[in-house]
């Protein structure tokens, strides 16, 4: 991640020094474009528009000339101040004003439209800035590989490249808009659509989340017809709710009419964002979980293992073992011939997982005896019979692995959904092991999907508030300078 958070900077460096470079080389130019109404049109049947200057000494004007639906006039910056310049139709119709500011290095400014020397040009430079960033965090995603890609990481590669490619493609739209229209698109519209960019990115992904919104509302359901009901498998309905109610809040703030001051307009705009990019963090790390947990879910290890580890779950008080867990151990058995058949190589077993308070006895136990009975020698059998969670499979089978074969490598089993989240866990005990998942019910996936991003914000939330409260002040900083 620094490696990709210096890359990001170095090219935001490069952004502001462009931008410098732009207020230096464009500063004594600057072009007004007044555009022309159709009773302005009328008034214009072959006369030549004229421009004036209230403060000659501050700007000179160039020859005013006739576009498509407006009039260009060149401005040229002499000293620093202010100057109102008049254009008219040449029979003392005035068509327009706008009011000038030039500052201490000469950039002109208009206070009316939002232009400045150079603006096109920063324009384009900070559309590139976002595209640029999706794709170093593309590129850095794409390069985790074997059991580095199980990194909390992957998921801020994977999620916050599609962020910054929609902000990318969302400036694409308002810079084009600019350049081909400037007279109509002035650059307080272009402000506007950069200081909301939150919420545009939010509605721009709306329909997206509003159908996983109600798919993960069917999983829900099916979900609680098919095992306990319990608070926890109800959650989804809530979370579905939520994320629905969230896009209509989003919405409704963005769609109302808004009366006030410059500074309540801000103050306004501020609030949005603060909704905005906070609900759009939290889309983020759900569309990167969603992407790394499918992609680790149709990984296949290679077959050079030598232990095998599989994460315990519930299973029946008769000791047999339901269709989740069996799922596991079967897909374990599976590399375990194929290995063996491909390459000679036999790898042992270890069952990991403890005593749950509603089970007769640990999970590893239940899953060894299953083994067995699969025809598996009981002397490649090395139950862990501890572990209460993931985090502990791990760190436990890793305690089995060193007293074995401490240069031994290790692949887990574990269900589809639940691979990722393993992987991260078994990188955060020290073990650098590849997984592979079994498959699940179709109305487990979206579920689960919400489960696994819960559990990887849970272990580093202290992280995920700092990069929010980052995101906040970008967009907030955003509405307040731009608004």
């Amino acid at each position: 991640m620094r490696k990709a958070a210096k890359q990001i900077g170095a090219a935001a460096l490069l952004l502001i020094v462009f931008c410098a470079l732009c207020r230096v080389m464009f500063a004594w130019d600057y072009t007004i474009r007044m555009p022309l109404y159709a009773w302005d049109a009328q008034l214009l049947p072959g006369q030549k528009p004229t421009a004036e200057a209230e403060n000659p000494d501050v700007v000179t004007l160039g020859e005013p000339r006739m576009r498509d639906g407006y009039v260009e006039v060149p401005v040229f910056a002499q000293k620093q101040g202010n100057s109102f310049v008049t254009v008219s139709d040449g029979q003392g119709h005035e068509l327009g004003s706008t009011f000038l500011v030039v500052s201490r290095v000469r950039t002109i400014y208009d206070k009316t439209t939002g232009g400045f020397s150079g603006d096109r040009a920063v324009m384009i430079a900070v559309t590139v800035f976002w595209l640029l960033i999706s794709a170093i965090m593309a590129w850095h995603f794409f390069q985790k590989k074997g059991s580095n890609f199980y990194q909390h990481y992957t998921v801020y590669y994977a999620g916050f490249s599609i962020f910054a490619l929609i902000a990318g493609l969302s400036l694409t739209e308002v810079t084009i808009r600019h350049l081909i229209r400037p007279e109509m698109y002035f650059m307080l519209y272009v402000y506007s659509a950069v200081s909301l960019a939150g919420i545009r990115i939010m509605q721009i992904t709306a329909p997206l989340f509003t159908a996983f919104a109600l798919a993960l509302a069917v999983s829900n359901i099916a979900l609680l017809r098919h095992m306990r009901p319990r608070i926890q498998n109800a959650l989804g309905l809530l979370a579905s709710v939520l994320l629905i109610a969230g896009e209509a809040v989003g919405w409704y703030l963005y769609s109302r009419d808004f009366v006030g001051s410059e500074t309540e307009l801000r103050i306004h705009d501020m609030l949005i964002n603060t909704y905005a990019t906070a609900f759009i963090y939290g889309e983020c790390m759900l569309t990167g979980s969603v992407i790394c947990s499918l992609l680790a879910a149709k990984h296949r290890p290679a077959p050079d293992a030598d232990f095998i580890i599989i994460l315990g779950c519930w299973f029946r008080q008769d000791g047999t073992l339901p269709p989740l867990l069996r799922g596991r151990v079967d897909k374990a058995l599976e590399f375990w011939r194929a290995q063996k058949e491909k390459t000679g190589r036999v790898a042992r077993f270890i069952p990991s997982g403890g005593r749950g308070f509603d089970e007769p006895m640990p999970e590893g136990e239940a899953m060894r005896r299953y083994l067995v009975e699969q025809q598996v020698p009981e002397e490649l059998i090395l139950p862990e019979t501890e572990a209460l969670n993931t985090y502990q499979n791990m760190e436990k089978s890793l305690e089995i692995i060193r007293e074995v074969n401490p240069a031994g490598k290790a692949v887990f089993a574990t269900t589809n959904y639940h691979v990722f989240r393993s992987g991260v866990w078994a990188g955060l005990a020290g073990l650098p092991a590849e997984g592979m998942g079994s498959r699940t019910k179709w109305w487990f996936w979206p579920n689960a999907f919400l489960r696994e991003t819960a559990g990887l914000l849970q272990k580093r939330w202290k992280q995920e508030v700092l990069m929010l409260i980052v995101l906040l002040a970008y967009f907030n900083l955003l509405s307040m300078v731009l608004a």
